[in-house]
């Protein structure tokens, strides 16, 4: 774990192979498929440092995860260079453009993965030219370093929340089925949200009558399993657990369609996620400030790419680790999101209904 940094690759033939190694990824503007501004070569110049993000079906990692990175790593390395790349969903092309960072003389890369399964042989060109690669978001073994959030924690708060909301209707949680809606599964997180919701619902003695894993973290995907199941003639839910706040408006479509109302929740407190709850069509989500995570990266990143390990609080599975705190929220406390900064009322208070019901939620649409 105490990986040293590279130098950077020589200019020339090989400058001109990094060229064409980035514009066979799909490397586009306006795509999310960049590379970083103050543009150096390696060598002794300035640091290259590779931010590679898995997709922007979720709204975060384009709007959250990679400016904040971004304005982190400046602060702390004016001259260093970012090389940024989004793999849209595809675990080859992100492996592509792991090879083409390195190639471009990557001192660190940080990196978001795809598919950690599919991760082996560009970790292990990687560990051959000592680049260390930091674990953003998603673990996978061999990284230097690990930063996200406790992710089976997480998914016990998902699970607790599916209790509360059937509380606040009455009903009790033992009276019929709950589904569960859970994440890719190629994506570890996942796992672990199915993990710790899990073992909360069924501590309470809750009856998971369905399970369906959404390909992709798709909505529609998660949409067509609902539809499916609700047709199929089987007693109605109470509750649908989902994992995060884009399956759940999979969820509330199919289930609003059928007309009936399980209690739904959800996760990253998107834009749609706030207005479903505000609306009553979703009882919570969880809510994480993406901030902390990209600047324990973007430390992380700096201090890897000088040959200085890391400064790191907790361990997850032997690799130093920082992990990020997260919030349950629900009507109730909905103003604490906006009191973060990270989302704003004038994004989730956007037409004259959604403005009556932040006002009757008490939040603050002056902005």
């Amino acid at each position: 774990m105490r990986i040293r940094a590279i130098r950077g690759l020589a200019a020339g033939a090989v400058a001109l192979a990094a060229v064409a190694a980035f514009a066979g990824c799909g490397n586009q503007k306006g795509q999310g498929n960049e590379g970083g501004s103050n543009g150096g070569s390696g060598g002794d110049g300035p640091a290259k440092i590779a931010l590679l993000l898995p997709e922007n079906k979720t709204t975060r990692y384009e709007s959250q995860d990679r400016p904040n990175f971004e304005k982190d790593v400046k602060a702390l390395d004016p001259k260093a260079t970012i090389l940024y790349n989004n793999a849209n969903q595809d675990a080859t092309q992100q492996q592509q453009q792991v090879e083409a960072a390195l190639t471009d003389g990557a001192k660190v890369i940080v990196l978001d993965p795809v598919d950690a399964s599919s991760l082996g042989s560009v970790l292990a060109k990687a560990k051959a030219k000592d680049v260390p690669v930091i674990s953003y978001d998603r673990f996978f073994e061999g990284a230097a370093y690990y930063t996200s959030f406790d992710n089976e924690k997480i998914g016990e708060l998902q699970g607790q929340a599916v209790l509360d909301g059937l509380k606040a209707k009455g009903v009790d949680p033992k009276s019929g089925p709950v589904w569960m809606v859970n994440g890719d599964p190629k994506d570890p997180n996942a796992a672990d949200f199915k993990k710790g919701a899990t073992k909360v619902l069924k501590g309470a003695g809750v009856d998971i009558a369905g399970s369906h894993d959404t390909l992709d973290w798709n909505p529609d995907d998660a949409r067509q399993w609902v539809a499916g199941q609700l047709q199929g003639g089987k007693k109605k839910p109470i509750a649908i657990y989902s994992a995060n706040d884009g399956t759940a408006g999979g969820v509330i479509a199919a289930a609003s369609k059928a007309g009936v109302d399980p209690v739904v929740t959800g996760q990253d407190g998107e834009v749609d996620g706030l207005q479903n709850i505000l609306k009553g069509d979703q009882y919570a989500t969880i809510y994480k400030s993406y901030a902390p995570q990209a600047k324990y990266a973007a430390t992380a990143a700096v201090a890897l790419a000088k040959g200085k390990k890391p400064d790191a609080k907790d361990t997850y599975k032997n690799t130093p680790t920082d992990f990020v705190e997260a919030d349950v929220i629900t009507k109730d406390n909905i103003d604490k999101v906006f009191s973060g900064g990270q989302t704003k009322a004038s994004d989730v208070c956007n037409n004259a209904a959604m403005k009556k019901l932040c006002k009757e939620a008490g939040v603050d649409t002056s902005e």
